[in-house]
Protein backbone atom coordinates (compact mmCIF):
# COMPACT_ATOMS: atom_id res chain seq x y z
CA UNK A 1 0.00 0.00 0.00
CA UNK A 2 1.50 3.24 -0.95
CA UNK A 3 -0.51 7.09 -0.77
CA UNK A 4 -1.73 6.47 -4.21
CA UNK A 5 -3.29 3.45 -3.50
CA UNK A 6 -4.69 4.95 -0.44
CA UNK A 7 -6.22 8.12 -2.53
CA UNK A 8 -7.57 5.64 -5.02
CA UNK A 9 -9.71 3.93 -2.06
CA UNK A 10 -10.87 6.98 -1.44
CA UNK A 11 -12.17 8.11 -4.99
CA UNK A 12 -13.61 5.11 -5.36
CA UNK A 13 -15.64 5.42 -2.20
CA UNK A 14 -16.60 9.12 -3.05
CA UNK A 15 -17.37 8.18 -6.73
CA UNK A 16 -19.91 5.69 -4.85
CA UNK A 17 -21.96 7.50 -3.24
CA UNK A 18 -24.96 8.59 -3.94
CA UNK A 19 -26.27 13.01 -4.06
CA UNK A 20 -28.62 11.68 -1.23
CA UNK A 21 -27.31 10.21 1.82
CA UNK A 22 -30.04 9.02 4.72
CA UNK A 23 -27.94 8.04 7.45
CA UNK A 24 -29.07 5.89 10.33
CA UNK A 25 -27.20 5.43 13.67
CA UNK A 26 -26.51 1.97 14.45
CA UNK A 27 -25.05 2.46 17.90
CA UNK A 28 -25.85 0.19 21.31
CA UNK A 29 -27.96 2.85 21.98
CA UNK A 30 -29.83 3.13 18.78
CA UNK A 31 -29.89 -0.44 18.37
CA UNK A 32 -31.69 -0.89 21.35
CA UNK A 33 -34.60 0.97 20.13
CA UNK A 34 -34.77 -0.87 16.43
CA UNK A 35 -32.17 1.18 14.78
CA UNK A 36 -31.09 -2.09 12.69
CA UNK A 37 -34.67 -2.49 11.49
CA UNK A 38 -34.82 0.50 10.52
CA UNK A 39 -31.96 0.72 8.55
CA UNK A 40 -33.77 -1.79 6.53
CA UNK A 41 -37.13 -0.25 6.88
CA UNK A 42 -35.26 2.96 5.27
CA UNK A 43 -33.00 0.45 2.41
CA UNK A 44 -36.22 -0.74 1.46
CA UNK A 45 -38.82 2.35 1.16
CA UNK A 46 -35.44 3.70 -1.24
CA UNK A 47 -35.97 0.96 -3.62
CA UNK A 48 -39.62 1.19 -3.21
CA UNK A 49 -39.86 4.95 -4.29
CA UNK A 50 -37.55 4.06 -7.57
CA UNK A 51 -34.95 6.46 -5.83
CA UNK A 52 -32.17 4.24 -6.15
CA UNK A 53 -29.78 6.60 -8.15
CA UNK A 54 -29.51 9.32 -6.32
CA UNK A 55 -30.33 8.15 -2.77
CA UNK A 56 -28.71 6.09 -0.54
CA UNK A 57 -28.94 4.41 2.79
CA UNK A 58 -26.29 4.18 5.24
CA UNK A 59 -25.55 2.66 8.67
CA UNK A 60 -22.95 5.33 10.59
CA UNK A 61 -22.07 5.55 14.04
CA UNK A 62 -23.23 7.62 16.87
CA UNK A 63 -25.03 11.08 16.31
CA UNK A 64 -24.88 11.57 20.01
CA UNK A 65 -28.44 12.86 20.91
CA UNK A 66 -28.55 9.44 22.41
CA UNK A 67 -32.01 10.24 24.59
CA UNK A 68 -33.90 11.12 20.78
CA UNK A 69 -32.37 8.25 19.08
CA UNK A 70 -32.88 6.29 16.41
CA UNK A 71 -31.80 9.06 14.73
CA UNK A 72 -31.96 9.77 11.45
CA UNK A 73 -30.00 12.54 9.74
CA UNK A 74 -30.40 13.65 5.26
CA UNK A 75 -27.20 15.08 4.28
CA UNK A 76 -26.66 17.74 2.13
CA UNK A 77 -30.16 18.89 3.73
CA UNK A 78 -29.10 18.47 7.14
CA UNK A 79 -32.30 17.22 8.15
CA UNK A 80 -32.74 15.81 11.04
CA UNK A 81 -35.38 13.04 12.26
CA UNK A 82 -35.73 11.76 15.65
CA UNK A 83 -37.08 8.84 17.76
CA UNK A 84 -37.89 7.16 14.65
CA UNK A 85 -40.07 4.10 14.65
CA UNK A 86 -39.27 1.39 11.65
CA UNK A 87 -42.34 1.90 10.19
CA UNK A 88 -41.72 6.07 10.10
CA UNK A 89 -39.27 4.82 7.46
CA UNK A 90 -41.39 5.23 4.38
CA UNK A 91 -42.73 8.94 5.03
CA UNK A 92 -39.15 9.84 5.29
CA UNK A 93 -38.16 8.85 1.90
CA UNK A 94 -41.34 10.42 0.89
CA UNK A 95 -40.63 13.46 1.97
CA UNK A 96 -37.23 13.45 0.31
CA UNK A 97 -39.52 14.11 -2.87
CA UNK A 98 -41.82 16.77 -1.07
CA UNK A 99 -44.58 15.04 0.40
CA UNK A 100 -46.09 15.55 3.92
CA UNK A 101 -44.17 14.01 6.74
CA UNK A 102 -45.11 13.39 10.35
CA UNK A 103 -42.09 11.95 11.98
CA UNK A 104 -40.73 14.46 14.75
CA UNK A 105 -37.97 16.36 13.46
CA UNK A 106 -34.72 18.01 15.18
CA UNK A 107 -33.40 21.36 15.37
CA UNK A 108 -29.32 20.93 13.62
CA UNK A 109 -28.90 24.45 15.67
CA UNK A 110 -29.96 22.96 18.94
CA UNK A 111 -27.50 24.40 21.38
CA UNK A 112 -26.95 20.62 22.03
CA UNK A 113 -25.44 20.61 19.11
CA UNK A 114 -24.05 23.68 18.00
CA UNK A 115 -22.32 24.09 21.32
CA UNK A 116 -20.16 21.51 20.66
CA UNK A 117 -16.54 21.33 19.29
CA UNK A 118 -15.76 17.97 17.48
CA UNK A 119 -12.05 16.70 17.26
CA UNK A 120 -12.42 12.97 18.23
CA UNK A 121 -15.79 12.58 17.64
CA UNK A 122 -15.57 14.18 14.19
CA UNK A 123 -16.50 11.12 11.95
CA UNK A 124 -19.19 10.38 14.36
CA UNK A 125 -22.46 9.89 13.23
CA UNK A 126 -20.97 10.42 9.42
CA UNK A 127 -19.02 7.62 8.16
CA UNK A 128 -20.33 3.53 8.34
CA UNK A 129 -17.69 2.35 11.09
CA UNK A 130 -17.69 -1.53 9.32
CA UNK A 131 -15.94 -0.22 5.99
CA UNK A 132 -12.59 1.25 5.62
CA UNK A 133 -13.26 2.68 2.69
CA UNK A 134 -15.63 5.15 4.28
CA UNK A 135 -12.63 6.51 6.61
CA UNK A 136 -10.09 6.29 4.13
CA UNK A 137 -12.46 8.50 2.33
CA UNK A 138 -12.66 10.78 5.02
CA UNK A 139 -8.63 11.18 5.09
CA UNK A 140 -8.32 8.57 7.34
CA UNK A 141 -4.59 6.53 7.52
CA UNK A 142 -3.36 9.94 5.50
CA UNK A 143 -1.56 11.17 8.89
CA UNK A 144 -0.33 7.48 9.27
CA UNK A 145 1.81 7.52 5.87
CA UNK A 146 2.90 10.95 6.96
CA UNK A 147 4.16 10.21 9.82
CA UNK A 148 6.42 7.03 8.69
CA UNK A 149 7.39 9.14 5.87
CA UNK A 150 8.24 12.63 6.60
CA UNK A 151 8.35 13.07 10.81
CA UNK A 152 10.95 10.90 13.00
CA UNK A 153 9.63 9.65 16.33
CA UNK A 154 11.60 12.57 18.54
CA UNK A 155 9.10 15.11 16.23
CA UNK A 156 5.84 13.46 16.70
CA UNK A 157 6.44 13.07 20.58
CA UNK A 158 7.60 16.90 20.66
CA UNK A 159 4.86 17.93 18.48
CA UNK A 160 2.03 15.58 21.17
CA UNK A 161 3.78 17.07 23.96
CA UNK A 162 3.41 20.72 22.25
CA UNK A 163 0.12 19.91 21.92
CA UNK A 164 -0.81 19.67 25.62
CA UNK A 165 -2.78 16.70 25.21
CA UNK A 166 -3.31 15.06 28.69
CA UNK A 167 -4.27 11.68 29.43
CA UNK A 168 -8.12 11.26 29.29
CA UNK A 169 -8.55 8.20 31.17
CA UNK A 170 -8.95 10.31 34.14
CA UNK A 171 -5.68 10.96 36.04
CA UNK A 172 -5.05 13.66 33.02
CA UNK A 173 -0.80 12.63 33.23
CA UNK A 174 0.42 14.36 30.26
CA UNK A 175 0.82 12.51 26.93
CA UNK A 176 4.02 13.62 25.97
CA UNK A 177 5.65 13.06 28.87
CA UNK A 178 4.54 9.55 28.92
CA UNK A 179 5.12 8.64 25.21
CA UNK A 180 8.87 10.10 26.09
CA UNK A 181 9.31 8.21 28.58
CA UNK A 182 8.70 4.83 27.24
CA UNK A 183 10.33 5.30 24.50
CA UNK A 184 13.65 6.05 26.20
CA UNK A 185 13.06 3.12 28.36
CA UNK A 186 15.55 0.25 26.93
CA UNK A 187 13.93 -3.13 26.36
CA UNK A 188 14.26 -5.59 23.61
CA UNK A 189 10.63 -5.42 23.43
CA UNK A 190 8.08 -2.45 23.99
CA UNK A 191 4.01 -2.80 23.74
CA UNK A 192 1.34 0.05 22.87
CA UNK A 193 -1.97 -1.05 24.82
CA UNK A 194 -5.39 0.69 24.58
CA UNK A 195 -7.28 1.02 27.75
CA UNK A 196 -10.87 0.51 26.85
CA UNK A 197 -12.04 -1.03 30.15
CA UNK A 198 -14.89 1.63 30.82
CA UNK A 199 -16.38 0.83 33.43
CA UNK A 200 -18.00 4.32 35.61
CA UNK A 201 -21.96 3.98 36.27
CA UNK A 202 -23.58 6.29 33.32
CA UNK A 203 -20.21 6.06 31.28
CA UNK A 204 -20.29 5.18 27.34
CA UNK A 205 -17.80 7.65 25.96
CA UNK A 206 -14.82 4.87 24.94
CA UNK A 207 -17.59 2.45 23.87
CA UNK A 208 -19.03 4.81 21.59
CA UNK A 209 -15.86 5.92 19.88
CA UNK A 210 -15.00 2.39 19.43
CA UNK A 211 -18.21 1.59 17.65
CA UNK A 212 -18.29 4.76 16.10
CA UNK A 213 -14.70 5.18 14.63
CA UNK A 214 -12.70 2.42 15.12
CA UNK A 215 -10.15 2.99 13.06
CA UNK A 216 -9.45 6.60 14.56
CA UNK A 217 -8.15 4.57 17.26
CA UNK A 218 -6.06 1.99 15.17
CA UNK A 219 -4.39 4.43 13.58
CA UNK A 220 -3.49 6.62 17.02
CA UNK A 221 -2.27 3.28 18.42
CA UNK A 222 0.14 3.07 15.25
CA UNK A 223 1.37 6.61 15.23
CA UNK A 224 2.08 5.72 18.96
CA UNK A 225 3.83 2.98 18.51
CA UNK A 226 6.23 4.33 15.77
CA UNK A 227 6.81 7.15 18.01
CA UNK A 228 7.55 4.91 21.32
CA UNK A 229 9.73 2.27 19.62
CA UNK A 230 7.10 -0.37 19.87
CA UNK A 231 5.96 -3.20 17.56
CA UNK A 232 3.31 -4.88 19.56
CA UNK A 233 -0.28 -3.17 20.36
CA UNK A 234 -3.56 -4.83 22.37
CA UNK A 235 -6.67 -3.45 22.59
CA UNK A 236 -8.17 -4.15 25.76
CA UNK A 237 -12.42 -3.72 26.03
CA UNK A 238 -14.62 -5.01 28.61
CA UNK A 239 -16.76 -7.78 27.44
CA UNK A 240 -19.99 -6.02 28.41
CA UNK A 241 -19.11 -4.00 25.16
CA UNK A 242 -20.13 -7.10 21.99
CA UNK A 243 -20.63 -4.51 19.10
CA UNK A 244 -17.11 -2.22 20.11
CA UNK A 245 -15.65 -5.86 20.13
CA UNK A 246 -16.68 -6.45 16.89
CA UNK A 247 -16.68 -3.68 15.06
CA UNK A 248 -12.50 -3.45 15.89
CA UNK A 249 -12.39 -6.89 15.09
CA UNK A 250 -13.64 -6.16 11.72
CA UNK A 251 -11.46 -2.91 11.56
CA UNK A 252 -8.07 -4.98 12.23
CA UNK A 253 -9.27 -7.34 10.07
CA UNK A 254 -9.77 -4.79 7.09
CA UNK A 255 -6.40 -2.60 8.27
CA UNK A 256 -4.40 -6.20 7.68
CA UNK A 257 -5.82 -6.91 4.54
CA UNK A 258 -5.01 -3.67 2.70
CA UNK A 259 -1.55 -3.60 4.56
CA UNK A 260 -2.22 -0.89 7.22
CA UNK A 261 -1.47 -3.10 10.35
CA UNK A 262 0.98 -6.27 10.19
CA UNK A 263 4.39 -5.77 8.72
CA UNK A 264 6.10 -2.87 6.59
CA UNK A 265 3.12 -0.76 6.70
CA UNK A 266 3.20 1.99 4.04
CA UNK A 267 6.54 0.19 2.08
CA UNK A 268 8.61 1.02 5.13
CA UNK A 269 10.42 -1.08 7.90
CA UNK A 270 7.77 -0.06 10.52
CA UNK A 271 5.49 -3.12 11.83
CA UNK A 272 2.68 -2.79 13.88
CA UNK A 273 0.54 -5.45 15.05
CA UNK A 274 -3.04 -5.69 16.91
CA UNK A 275 -4.65 -8.31 19.42
CA UNK A 276 -7.96 -7.46 20.82
CA UNK A 277 -8.15 -8.92 24.50
CA UNK A 278 -11.54 -9.08 26.52
CA UNK A 279 -12.07 -7.87 29.97
CA UNK A 280 -14.29 -9.78 32.10
CA UNK A 281 -15.97 -6.86 33.84
CA UNK A 282 -13.72 -6.34 36.34
CA UNK A 283 -13.67 -1.98 37.53
CA UNK A 284 -10.01 -2.40 39.00
CA UNK A 285 -8.77 -3.38 35.52
CA UNK A 286 -8.86 0.35 34.62
CA UNK A 287 -6.08 0.68 36.53
CA UNK A 288 -3.12 0.11 34.47
CA UNK A 289 -1.55 -2.39 36.32
CA UNK A 290 -4.05 -4.50 37.02
CA UNK A 291 -5.21 -4.50 33.35
CA UNK A 292 -1.38 -5.48 32.50
CA UNK A 293 -1.97 -8.66 35.04
CA UNK A 294 -5.21 -9.32 33.51
CA UNK A 295 -3.65 -9.28 29.40
CA UNK A 296 -0.69 -11.54 31.10
CA UNK A 297 -3.31 -13.70 31.95
CA UNK A 298 -3.34 -13.25 35.50
CA UNK A 299 -6.15 -12.51 37.98
CA UNK A 300 -6.73 -8.53 37.21
CA UNK A 301 -5.28 -7.20 40.46
CA UNK A 302 -2.90 -3.93 40.70
CA UNK A 303 0.55 -3.85 41.93
CA UNK A 304 2.41 -1.14 43.65
CA UNK A 305 4.25 1.16 41.85
CA UNK A 306 7.08 2.39 40.92
CA UNK A 307 8.66 1.01 38.60
CA UNK A 308 5.43 2.22 36.41
CA UNK A 309 4.49 0.06 32.91
CA UNK A 310 6.30 2.89 30.71
CA UNK A 311 9.22 1.48 32.52
CA UNK A 312 8.30 -1.96 33.64
CA UNK A 313 5.10 -3.02 32.27
CA UNK A 314 4.04 -6.19 30.03
CA UNK A 315 5.77 -8.99 30.69
CA UNK A 316 8.49 -7.09 32.18
CA UNK A 317 8.68 -4.88 28.98
CA UNK A 318 7.98 -1.02 28.86
CA UNK A 319 4.62 -0.21 27.53
CA UNK A 320 2.40 2.50 26.82
CA UNK A 321 -0.87 2.65 27.93
CA UNK A 322 -3.56 5.13 27.08
CA UNK A 323 -7.51 5.24 26.80
CA UNK A 324 -9.28 5.55 23.74
CA UNK A 325 -10.21 8.97 23.82
CA UNK A 326 -6.95 10.06 24.24
CA UNK A 327 -5.83 7.82 21.28
CA UNK A 328 -8.66 8.98 19.29
CA UNK A 329 -6.82 12.78 20.20
CA UNK A 330 -3.52 11.51 18.16
CA UNK A 331 -4.45 12.06 14.46
CA UNK A 332 -6.14 15.34 14.46
CA UNK A 333 -3.45 16.81 16.09
CA UNK A 334 -0.85 15.47 13.91
CA UNK A 335 -2.95 16.67 10.99
CA UNK A 336 -3.71 20.39 12.20
CA UNK A 337 -0.82 20.56 14.58
CA UNK A 338 -0.06 21.19 17.71
CA UNK A 339 -0.86 24.67 17.65
CA UNK A 340 -4.15 24.23 16.16
CA UNK A 341 -4.80 21.77 19.33
CA UNK A 342 -3.35 23.98 22.19
CA UNK A 343 -5.84 27.19 21.22
CA UNK A 344 -8.62 24.90 22.08
CA UNK A 345 -9.50 24.96 25.81
CA UNK A 346 -7.75 26.45 28.67
CA UNK A 347 -3.82 27.35 29.13
CA UNK A 348 -3.49 24.11 31.29
CA UNK A 349 -5.85 21.95 29.87
CA UNK A 350 -6.16 21.66 26.37
CA UNK A 351 -8.50 20.67 23.49
CA UNK A 352 -11.88 18.86 24.07
CA UNK A 353 -13.65 16.33 26.59
CA UNK A 354 -16.11 14.08 25.52
CA UNK A 355 -18.46 13.37 28.24
CA UNK A 356 -21.68 11.09 28.72
CA UNK A 357 -24.17 13.68 30.10
CA UNK A 358 -26.77 11.25 32.02
CA UNK A 359 -29.19 11.43 35.08
CA UNK A 360 -31.77 14.03 35.44
CA UNK A 361 -31.56 16.24 32.25
CA UNK A 362 -33.62 17.26 29.84
CA UNK A 363 -31.06 16.37 27.10
CA UNK A 364 -29.31 13.23 27.28
CA UNK A 365 -26.39 11.50 25.43
CA UNK A 366 -22.62 11.95 24.57
CA UNK A 367 -21.16 15.63 23.99
CA UNK A 368 -17.79 16.97 23.20
CA UNK A 369 -17.32 21.00 24.54
CA UNK A 370 -13.74 22.49 24.88
CA UNK A 371 -12.14 22.23 27.90
CA UNK A 372 -13.01 25.12 30.04
CA UNK A 373 -17.03 25.03 29.07
CA UNK A 374 -18.63 25.50 32.70
CA UNK A 375 -20.97 23.34 34.50
CA UNK A 376 -23.81 25.73 34.03
CA UNK A 377 -23.41 25.96 30.31
CA UNK A 378 -23.34 21.86 29.91
CA UNK A 379 -26.33 21.34 32.18
CA UNK A 380 -28.14 24.06 31.13
CA UNK A 381 -27.05 25.02 28.20
CA UNK A 382 -26.35 21.79 26.06
CA UNK A 383 -28.51 19.59 28.54
CA UNK A 384 -31.68 21.56 28.93
CA UNK A 385 -31.99 21.58 32.46
CA UNK A 386 -34.51 19.06 34.12
CA UNK A 387 -36.60 17.38 32.39
CA UNK A 388 -40.15 18.87 34.44
CA UNK A 389 -38.16 21.89 35.39
CA UNK A 390 -37.51 20.72 39.14
CA UNK A 391 -34.34 22.74 40.53
CA UNK A 392 -30.63 20.53 39.92
CA UNK A 393 -29.22 20.32 42.86
CA UNK A 394 -25.66 19.02 41.93
CA UNK A 395 -23.45 17.02 39.17
CA UNK A 396 -21.48 13.87 39.75
CA UNK A 397 -18.16 14.47 37.44
CA UNK A 398 -15.64 11.42 37.70
CA UNK A 399 -18.06 8.51 38.21
CA UNK A 400 -17.41 6.17 41.76
CA UNK A 401 -13.65 8.06 41.46
CA UNK A 402 -15.51 11.52 41.38
CA UNK A 403 -17.55 13.88 43.60
CA UNK A 404 -20.75 16.04 43.78
CA UNK A 405 -20.50 19.58 42.76
CA UNK A 406 -23.43 21.60 44.06
CA UNK A 407 -25.84 24.24 42.03
CA UNK A 408 -24.37 26.94 43.28
CA UNK A 409 -20.49 25.61 42.09
CA UNK A 410 -22.06 25.12 38.33
CA UNK A 411 -19.50 28.45 37.01
CA UNK A 412 -17.06 25.70 37.80
CA UNK A 413 -14.89 25.52 34.49
CA UNK A 414 -15.17 22.23 33.04
CA UNK A 415 -10.89 21.28 33.06
CA UNK A 416 -8.60 19.29 35.81
CA UNK A 417 -7.35 21.62 37.86
CA UNK A 418 -11.35 23.61 38.32
CA UNK A 419 -12.58 20.03 39.44
CA UNK A 420 -9.53 19.25 41.22
CA UNK A 421 -10.57 22.12 43.93
CA UNK A 422 -14.09 21.53 43.84
CA UNK A 423 -13.97 18.33 45.26
CA UNK A 424 -14.06 16.14 42.07
CA UNK A 425 -12.35 14.80 38.82
CA UNK A 426 -12.50 14.77 35.54
CA UNK A 427 -12.53 11.11 35.39
CA UNK A 428 -12.83 9.14 31.71
CA UNK A 429 -15.73 11.57 31.26
CA UNK A 430 -19.12 10.16 33.12
CA UNK A 431 -21.48 13.27 34.25
CA UNK A 432 -24.85 12.81 36.35
CA UNK A 433 -26.76 15.07 36.91
CA UNK A 434 -29.20 15.26 39.90
CA UNK A 435 -32.13 17.20 40.88
CA UNK A 436 -34.10 18.56 44.39
CA UNK A 437 -35.68 14.90 44.44
CA UNK A 438 -31.97 13.04 44.82
CA UNK A 439 -30.98 12.16 48.38
CA UNK A 440 -27.48 12.92 48.42
CA UNK A 441 -26.17 10.08 51.23
CA UNK A 442 -28.16 7.29 48.98
CA UNK A 443 -26.05 8.76 46.09
CA UNK A 444 -22.37 8.40 47.98
CA UNK A 445 -24.30 5.05 49.77
CA UNK A 446 -24.65 3.93 46.05
CA UNK A 447 -21.23 4.80 44.60
CA UNK A 448 -19.59 3.01 47.68
CA UNK A 449 -21.48 -0.08 47.25
CA UNK A 450 -20.15 -0.12 43.62
CA UNK A 451 -16.64 0.61 45.13
CA UNK A 452 -17.16 -2.26 47.54
CA UNK A 453 -18.24 -5.03 44.90
CA UNK A 454 -15.43 -4.17 42.55
CA UNK A 455 -12.87 -4.02 45.14
CA UNK A 456 -10.12 -6.33 43.64
CA UNK A 457 -9.12 -7.06 47.88
CA UNK A 458 -5.60 -7.58 47.90
CA UNK A 459 -5.25 -4.61 50.23
CA UNK A 460 -7.15 -4.12 53.54
CA UNK A 461 -7.65 -0.56 53.23
CA UNK A 462 -10.01 -1.02 50.56
CA UNK A 463 -11.49 -4.57 50.84
CA UNK A 464 -12.15 -3.74 54.52
CA UNK A 465 -12.70 0.24 54.48
CA UNK A 466 -15.12 0.23 51.52
CA UNK A 467 -17.48 -2.41 53.41
CA UNK A 468 -17.06 -0.14 56.74
CA UNK A 469 -17.82 2.86 54.84
CA UNK A 470 -20.68 1.67 52.97
CA UNK A 471 -22.43 0.05 56.68
CA UNK A 472 -22.10 3.50 58.03
CA UNK A 473 -23.85 4.81 55.13
CA UNK A 474 -26.46 2.54 55.64
CA UNK A 475 -26.92 3.14 58.96
CA UNK A 476 -27.38 7.09 58.51
CA UNK A 477 -29.78 6.22 55.59
CA UNK A 478 -32.09 4.33 57.63
CA UNK A 479 -32.08 7.17 60.15
CA UNK A 480 -30.10 4.85 62.72
CA UNK A 481 -27.06 6.63 62.91
CA UNK A 482 -25.16 8.66 65.70
CA UNK A 483 -22.58 11.84 64.94
CA UNK A 484 -20.31 9.37 66.28
CA UNK A 485 -21.15 7.65 63.68
CA UNK A 486 -20.93 10.41 60.93
CA UNK A 487 -17.15 11.27 62.59
CA UNK A 488 -15.89 7.54 62.18
CA UNK A 489 -17.28 7.38 58.26
CA UNK A 490 -15.29 10.96 58.26
CA UNK A 491 -11.77 9.73 59.76
CA UNK A 492 -12.09 6.00 57.59
CA UNK A 493 -12.74 8.46 54.22
CA UNK A 494 -9.34 9.96 54.97
CA UNK A 495 -7.64 6.44 56.00
CA UNK A 496 -8.94 4.59 53.01
CA UNK A 497 -7.74 7.28 50.63
CA UNK A 498 -3.99 7.57 52.12
CA UNK A 499 -3.39 3.95 52.36
CA UNK A 500 -4.84 2.14 49.56
CA UNK A 501 -2.83 0.36 47.22
CA UNK A 502 -4.27 1.60 43.92
CA UNK A 503 -6.64 4.35 42.96
CA UNK A 504 -9.50 2.28 43.35
CA UNK A 505 -9.88 2.72 47.17
CA UNK A 506 -7.39 6.06 47.01
CA UNK A 507 -10.92 7.84 44.99
CA UNK A 508 -13.78 5.16 46.67
CA UNK A 509 -14.22 7.85 49.25
CA UNK A 510 -14.80 11.07 47.32
CA UNK A 511 -18.30 10.71 46.61
CA UNK A 512 -18.94 10.43 50.28
CA UNK A 513 -16.50 13.23 51.46
CA UNK A 514 -18.02 15.87 48.40
CA UNK A 515 -21.13 14.79 50.03
CA UNK A 516 -20.69 15.92 53.25
CA UNK A 517 -18.56 18.86 52.39
CA UNK A 518 -21.01 20.39 50.31
CA UNK A 519 -24.80 18.76 51.59
CA UNK A 520 -23.81 17.96 55.21
CA UNK A 521 -27.25 18.68 56.28
CA UNK A 522 -28.82 16.01 54.67
CA UNK A 523 -26.99 13.62 56.86
CA UNK A 524 -27.46 15.44 59.95
CA UNK A 525 -31.47 16.06 59.29
CA UNK A 526 -30.96 11.83 59.12
CA UNK A 527 -28.86 11.89 62.25
CA UNK A 528 -31.50 14.13 63.95
CA UNK A 529 -34.75 12.68 62.70
CA UNK A 530 -36.15 15.49 60.72
CA UNK A 531 -36.66 13.20 57.82
CA UNK A 532 -38.62 10.18 57.13
CA UNK A 533 -35.59 7.10 56.22
CA UNK A 534 -38.38 5.18 54.25
CA UNK A 535 -38.36 7.82 51.71
CA UNK A 536 -34.51 7.40 51.41
CA UNK A 537 -33.76 10.90 53.04
CA UNK A 538 -36.50 13.06 50.71
CA UNK A 539 -37.08 15.53 52.22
Amino acid sequence: MDLAELHAIAERERARRKAVRVLCCTSSGCQASRSIELLHQLEAAVAASGQDETVGVASVGCMGFCGQGPMVRIEPANLIFERVRPEQAPEIIAALAGQPCGVERGDPNHPFFARQVHVVRRNGGNIDPERIEEYIAAGGYEVLYRVLHDLSPAEVIREITRSGLRGRGGAGYPTGLKWATVAKSPGERKFVVCNGDEGDPGAFMDRSILESDPHLVLEGMAIAAYAVGAHEGYLFVRGEYPLAIQRLTRAITQARKLGLLGSQIFETSFDFKVEIRVGAGAFVCGEETALIASIEGRRGQPRPRPPYPAEKGLWGFPTLINNVETFANIVPIIEHGADWYAAIGTEKSKGTKVFALTGKVRNTGLIEVPMGMTLREIVEDLGGGSPDGTPIKAVQTGGPSGGCIPARLFDTPVDYESLAAAGSIMGSGGMVVMDNHTSMVEIARFYMAFCMDESCGKCVPCRVGTVQMHRLLSKVAAGMATPADLEQLEQLCHLVRETSLCGLGQSAPNPVLSTLRYFREEYEALLRGEVDASTNGKP
